[in-house]
């Protein structure tokens, strides 16, 4: 998986946002607030290299389910996927 949107992590009144930079800013007007999950799929989604290894890594740092830990990793990555800040790198279009 590939980030392909230029996006900042910050921290804005206690939220984690994610702020559109460059080009991004001029095609993305506004902010994403995350919650703590979803700012930890952001951080690790370049480094592993299936949805199973990111439920594992999910499971590791956080006390969830295995359940809740896969439904909500496969709901933000569809939302980067859908709209266009991610993208599939591996041929078959599953990572």
């Amino acid at each position: 998986m590939k980030i392909i949107k230029e996006f900042i992590l910050r921290e804005i009144a206690g939220e984690c946002v994610l702020v559109p930079t460059g080009a991004t800013s001029q095609e993305f007007n506004g902010m994403i607030t995350m919650s703590e999950t979803a700012k930890f799929i952001w951080e690790n989604l370049e480094q592993v290299d299936s949805l199973e290894e990111m439920v594992q890594l999910i499971l590791d740092n956080y006390e969830i389910d295995e359940e809740t830990a896969k439904k909500d990793a496969v709901a933000f990555i569809g939302a980067l996927l859908q709209n266009g800040f991610a993208e599939c790198t591996k041929e078959d279009q599953t990572w």
